[in-house]
């Protein structure tokens, strides 16, 4: 059976990932969306958020009793590590400067990793600036590489793919503003050859297909969807119809 990087890596299909913050559903608003991914599914369920005050095991095996779906952590720290996943997005914030996120949290976190024998992909975060603070800088200490800034995120996502990550994320921030820029997605596609995700600000299918049109290869879609289950058709049928299937 084929990794689920082994399917990212084919750069033919345009992919769905839904992050799902365990502190952002109670049992009934999960039940219902669960209803809502097994009749528009997505790719990928990944599982996670900037602070915790559920245990993220909870999530997980709700998601994975309820669904045929992969599960994937999506940590935002050393402690939302679970064996129940199927995978993890492993990430080092290469836009910032702060060796933990780096590097340090990860060797922490590589001896249970190991043990676990969840799929690990490594993936280099991004965090772009979209005018207003968010989660991910106040906690991580770093600061975003600037909107306006798209040689800096070029040469960035070059880095990383040189470093040997295995792919991409540009993070505009959960419940951000607005999406990445188009432009800057194209910028750093023509430049790298790994698997590009993008997510933040996207709400709408004229957004999704914006940017999947610029380059992307998976949408993260959260906050949208927190507020709006809903909205997981909109999505389901902006990625299949780039993918040529009937919708």
């Amino acid at each position: 059976m084929n990794t689920f990087y082994e399917q990212l890596k084919d750069r033919s299909k345009k992919r769905i990932a839904l992050l799902v913050d365990p502190d952002g559903y109670d049992d009934k608003s999960l039940e219902e969306l669960i209803g809502y991914i097994n009749l528009y599914p997505p790719d990928l369920l990944l599982v996670g958020g900037s602070i915790l005050f559920k245990p993220i095991e909870i999530t997980i095996t709700a998601l994975k009793l309820g669904t045929r779906l992969p599960v994937f952590i999506f940590p935002g720290n050393i402690y939302q590590l679970s064996d129940r996943a199927d995978g993890i997005l492993f990430l080092s914030l290469i836009s910032g400067r702060n060796p933990e996120f780096l590097i340090g949290n990860h060797v922490l976190a590589a001896p249970h990793l190991s043990r676990s024998g969840i799929e690990v992909i490594p993936t280099g975060y991004m965090l772009i600036g979209n005018g207003k603070a968010t989660s991910v800088e106040y906690m991580s200490n770093t600061s975003p590489i600037p909107g306006d800034k798209p040689d800096i995120a070029v040469a960035t996502a070059m880095a990383g793919e040189m470093l040997g990550l295995k792919s991409l994320y540009l993070e505009a921030g959960s419940g951000a503003s607005h999406s990445v820029e188009p432009d800057m997605i194209c910028a750093i596609r023509k430049k790298i050859s790994l698997p590009l995700m993008v997510g933040g600000g996207i709400r709408s299918a004229e957004t999704a297909l914006e940017l999947f049109n610029a380059g992307a290869d998976m949408l993260v879609v959260g906050n949208a969807v927190e507020k709006n289950p809903g909205l997981i058709k909109t999505f389901f049928d902006t990625r299949n119809s780039l993918n040529g299937v009937d919708v």
